[in-house]
């Protein structure tokens, strides 16, 4: 039986469109796991495993684990508020207010160095 697409909607059309992304997507897993167990066949015939010949194919061994990654740490001030010490800068990513402040005062980077 084969569709009539010039009277089909447009609804109708991405409908029959996705059904068939569907299937494809079907019948390529099923292709891609027979392809896959022939691959397996063929080198046990030659007396090896897959892994052995094509390490990363063949079955999972299980989910990875995730690397765990050290905290980054806050980098070292290099500009301090000359009106209140507690306030610091690193010299990196956006301006503090105060500092901007200080430079339309008329004050230099050196001047708040610490």
């Amino acid at each position: 039986m084969k569709p009539d697409l010039k009277s089909m909607t447009r609804k109708q059309l991405e409908k029959l469109s996705a059904d068939i992304d569907k299937a494809l997507a079907r019948v390529s897993k099923t292709e891609m796991k027979a392809a896959l167990a022939a691959a397996e066949k063929a080198a046990k015939a030659h007396g090896f495993s897959l892994a052995e010949i094509a390490p990363g194919i063949g079955p999972k061994e299980g989910p990875k684990k995730k690397i765990a990654r050290k905290p980054k740490k806050p980098g070292s001030p290099k500009y301090a508020n000359p009106d209140d010490k507690t306030q610091t800068w690193t010299g990196k990513g956006r301006r503090p207010d105060w500092f901007l402040a200080a430079m339309e005062a008329g004050k230099s980077p050196d001047d708040l160095a610490i």
